[in-house]
């Protein structure tokens, strides 16, 4: 949610002054985007959780000891259109790739703090 707001804002503020191209308030936008993205992971690496990228309502996820990919997508709150296709856990700079097949199959995964999980449309 911050995230979107900060993106708004800057869109906003790049329109009402008008002092700015739409390729350059696009730019901001990117960069403000980015910046929230970053803020939000430096967070999840200070506490215990998670974090998830992509159509979810909460982004990050306090993390307990029985935490698991699938109960996480549901404590994220998915929100996409369409299934996932799968997901890209991102832990201690590797990343493991997670079908939604295997998911659905029963073939869970237990997280760890500090993970990020990108979910594949």
């Amino acid at each position: 949610m911050k995230i979107l707001i900060t993106l708004s804002v800057s869109i906003l503020i790049a329109v009402l002054t008008g002092c700015t191209t739409k390729s350059n308030a696009r730019q901001q936008a990117r960069e403000a985007f980015v910046s929230g993205q970053q803020q939000a992971m430096a967070q999840a690496q200070q506490k215990k959780s998670v974090m998830f990228i992509g159509s979810v309502q909460n982004p990050i996820v306090e993390w307990t000891e029985d935490l698991t990919l699938a109960s996480g997508i549901v404590a994220a709150d998915f929100r996409g259109r369409r299934d996932p296709r799968g997901f890209n856990l991102r832990r201690n700079g590797q990343t493991y790739t997670v079908t939604s097949k295997q998911l659905l199959q029963g073939e869970d995964f237990s997280l760890q703090p500090g993970d990020t999980i990108e979910i594949v449309p």
